[in-house]
This record gives structure tokens, sequence and C-alpha cells, in this order.
């Protein structure tokens, strides 16, 4: 299989154009930077709201299981264009309105696409993860949590030393699953003007007209970053213990 993975790089790098590739080298590391910085913040802040959204699932009382669990329904059962959609060309288009917004320190955020992407990006990675996370709390034993409460441990105490370890572990291959999915989702962010590494590969075939070197490059550089994640993710779950007991 390597004999056969380097004869076909060797047979694009020699007989396909790549003249185009010196110049559009700056845009592309912009954009792969643009890609990795959107994967990375959105993941973080999507997994730290999917934590209280899962909790509130498996513990929570009524009315806070209720809302978390109306809320990561309307995100799984929507499409994440759609999401994205509506709150660039939606939400976006009425701050103008107000001149109180327009005056204020946040405006020359709000003018500008990429908080809306990364805001997007993000409860649709905390409505999938959050029900991940309900799971994994509800799959953690509970003869753990009871000889926690024996012992006279307080809840914040049990939360953060057992329950939440725990059902971090249980959730980190599916974590990082959805990572990946994460990151194939990154170029959704291109139909609202942010530049990341599949707005540049569709500016260079616009500006050159050249179709499927544009397109190799952007999956050799998705199928990098996602080998990296899977070693990142498997390297994680070695070390972290297996033994529950």
């Amino acid at each position: 299989m390597a004999v056969v993975a380097a004869l076909i790089v060797a047979l694009c790098a020699f007989t396909l154009r790549w003249d185009w590739l010196p110049k559009y080298l700056p845009l592309i590391g912009e954009g792969i930077w643009r890609t990795l910085w959107l994967l990375a913040v959105t993941t973080f802040f999507g997994f730290f709201l999917a934590i209280p959204l899962g909790l509130a699932q498996a513990a929570g009382p009524w009315y806070l299981a209720a809302p978390a669990r109306a809320f990561c329904t309307i995100i799984r059962g929507t499409p994440l264009l759609l999401q994205l959609w509506l709150l660039y060309y939606g939400l976006g288009s009425l701050f103008p309105q107000f001149p109180a917004i327009r005056q204020s320190e946040l405006w020359p955020y709000l003018r500008q696409a990429w908080p809306y992407a990364v805001f997007a990006l993000t409860i649709s990675f905390a409505g999938y993860e959050g029900e991940v996370m309900r799971g994994a709390f509800k799959g953690v034993p509970g003869g753990q949590l009871e000889a926690a409460r024996a012992m006279g441990m307080p809840r914040l105490t049990i939360l953060r030393r057992i329950w939440l370890p725990l059902a971090i572990q249980r959730a980190l291959p599916t974590l990082g699953g959805e990572t990946v999915l994460q990151l194939k989702a990154t170029p959704l962010v291109a139909t609202i003007t942010v530049v990341d590494i599949y707005a540049v590969a569709s500016r260079v075939r616009q500006d050159t007209f050249i179709v499927y070197e544009p397109l190799l490059l952007l999956a050799v550089v998705y199928m990098v970053i996602t080998g990296l994640i899977v070693l990142a993710f498997r390297w994680f779950e070695n070390r972290v213990p297996s033994r529950v007991a």
C-alpha cells in the first residue's frame, strides 16, 4: 500500500500542473491556520458547553433537563448550514438596524463573518457532544458514586474527582470522531466569506481555471489534519488509565 501511495503521489507531482502553487502559498498557509484556529476554538468551547448539557440531561431537575434536551434536539435536527445562515444572514442583518449596537465596542466584531462562524460551529459541536456526555454520565457505575457519598464527599467534589473524569474517559473515542467531523464541517464557513483552506482552493480554481490540483491539495491537507487528530486522541486514550475500580 505504501508503494502504491508513493506511485500515486509521484504521478500527481509530475503529470499535473503545480506552477500556480508558489503564488498562492501565503494564502494557503493563512487558510490552513484559519481552519485550525476555527477547529481548536469551536471544539474547546463546544466541549465545555456540552458538559453541563450532558449533566443536566443525566441528573438535573426537569427545568434544566428539558431546555438542555430541547437544545440538543434542535441542533441535531437541523443542518449546520441552515444554522450558520440564520446567524449570519438573519441575526447579523438585524444588528445594523440598532444604533446602540452600531455605536458599541462590539460592532467592529459583529460586522465581520468569523464571530458567526465560531458561534455556529460551537453550538453545533455542543449539541452533538451534549448527547455523548449524557450517555457518558449515565454510563458511570453508580456504585462508585454511592461509595463517594458514603465517604462524605460533597457533590461538587464527587463531580470533579470521580463522575466527570470517568465520563470524559468513556466519551474520549466518540469525542475524537466528533472532532474529525467538526473539521469536515469547517468548509461551510466559506459560504459566509470566511477564508479558510476550502475557500482558498475555490479561489485558485476561479483565478486559474485549474480544477483537480487545488482539490487534490485540499484533500491532502484535510487527510493530514485528520491523521494528526486521530493520533492525538489515541495517544491521549493510552495515557488515561482504563481501570475504573
